[in-house]
């Protein structure tokens, strides 16, 4: 398939500012490059464009932003941390934390560990057996990856995912532009299901659960390339209460045969455009929650999809990420007014220093 080259390229993301920075990095060392310059500097506010949030177990949130660095409340204090304290950069693409409380950093130059006193640059190995595990303790991550990263505690793989014949499936030539310079199976979205299966969207190669043994892939036109050459990669997958799965689009869900490498495709819900969603959840009582980048919030319980407009006056707020605490309040971080909070009837603005 022909591809336009320039138009696929401004289309692959839902903003020119949510992209998947890539930076390529291949070393066989591990951890380096120590810095302990402190947690950074006090600040008034947040910045407006926020991709990640992220509370860790102590209670303390973390909001990562698009070339700010990180935004750190602890308390009622708020600080900013960014390569001047060690980070390896300023645009925060993921936040998690492993079970010793070690916090990490994902960004398009790579992956940070903070320990609570300093900052390390984790290195990634290139395994020539492509080293697949599945550990309930491992670290995943999308950026920085020809394809993608798993941490298991001590050393940080770089993994490929199996490759399939994307032109018989999908109808794509790879070997067309843009995917001289755009790896099909780059990583846009990780999530794990109920059954501590980990799932992996893609830029155009649909997705891949990975159960600890074998993959299922969902190959289906809706997850690559659209009409007109739109691009929206899978960012999202999430399990409602039933157990299906829903992969960044409202339009279809999609039910896992149990025992099986095979699945079902099932209607979704039928609603006007947008179609495709950038950020999802499910909160404690199974209702799905999904944010677009310009139609704001959408709840779906299973019957019902209704939705949360977010504006600053008459403005429109951006979404990138929807995020959900250890109390179970729900987040929203901007492209263009910070951070959002939900009160249990609307999302409001969050101002640390109020």
């Amino acid at each position: 398939m022909k591809l336009n080259t320039i138009k696929i390229i401004l289309l692959i993301f839902v903003s020119s500012n949510y992209v998947s920075c890539k930076g390529q990095e291949k070393t066989k060392s591990k951890l380096t490059e120590e810095k302990t310059s402190g947690i950074g500097k006090i600040v008034a506010k947040i910045d407006n464009q926020i991709c990640v949030i992220f509370q860790d177990s102590k209670g303390n949130y973390w909001f990562g932003s698009n070339g700010k660095g990180i935004y750190y409340f602890e308390g009622n204090q708020l600080k900013q941390i960014t390569t001047e304290n060690g980070l390896v950069d300023n645009t925060i693409r993921g936040i998690q934390e492993d079970k010793m409380g070690n916090v990490f950093i994902e960004t398009p130059e790579g992956v940070s560990k903070y320990n609570g006193v300093s900052f390390k640059t984790l290195k990634p190995i290139v395994s020539p057996n492509n080293n697949w595990k599945l550990e309930p303790n491992d670290l995943w991550f999308g950026y920085n990856a020809n394809d993608l990263y798993r941490y298991d505690g001590d050393s940080l793989f770089e993994l490929k995912l199996p490759r399939k014949d994307l032109k018989k499936a999908l109808g794509i030539d790879t070997l067309t532009s843009p995917f001289d310079s755009n790896n099909p199976y780059s990583v846009y979205g990780v999530n794990k299901d109920k059954e501590g299966n980990i799932w992996f969207g893609t830029f155009v190669a649909g997705a891949f659960r990975y159960d600890g043994k074998a993959f299922l892939w969902i190959d289906e036109k809706e997850l690559s390339i659209l009409p007109g050459n739109i691009a929206p990669g899978v960012r999202s997958m999430i399990q409602d209460k039933d157990g299906y799965f829903w992969l960044s689009n409202f339009k279809s869900k999609y039910e896992i045969e149990p025992n099986t490498l095979e699945y079902k495709k099932l209607k979704g819900v039928e609603k006007d455009k947008p179609n495709y969603f950038n950020s999802g959840l499910s909160d404690g009582k199974g209702n799905l929650w999904m944010t677009t980048y310009g139609g704001g919030v959408w709840k779906y319980d299973g019957k019902t999809l209704s939705n949360f407009e977010i504006k600053n006056g008459k403005e429109n707020v951006l979404l990138f990420t929807i995020y959900q605490d250890n109390n179970g309040i729900i987040w929203l971080g901007t492209d263009n007014d910070g951070v959002y909070k939900y009160n249990g009837k609307t999302f409001e603005k969050f101002e640390p220093n109020k």
